[in-house]
């Protein structure tokens, strides 16, 4: 089975928060407003991965990304 997961490239993210108000409890944001994903960012459902590519087409750093991997 592959595995999907939502990825922030911390050296490209600039805080603008599109993907936290996008795909809402999918990311968590620090004091600067820098985005992470919560957990291990995988995506266990079909809805998860239409957050997550909502979020991935509306950050305008392009920070974020859908990685497939074993699982």
């Amino acid at each position: 089975m592959r595995l999907k997961k939502v990825t922030v490239d911390s050296e490209k993210c600039q805080g603008h928060n599109r993907c936290y108000a996008m795909a809402p409890g999918m990311f968590k944001v620090d004091e600067y407003g820098y985005a992470t994903p919560r957990g291990d960012g995988v995506l266990a459902s079909e809805a998860d991965i239409e957050l997550a590519q909502r979020a991935v087409e509306n950050c305008p750093e392009r920070a974020i990304e859908i990685i497939e991997g074993e699982g």
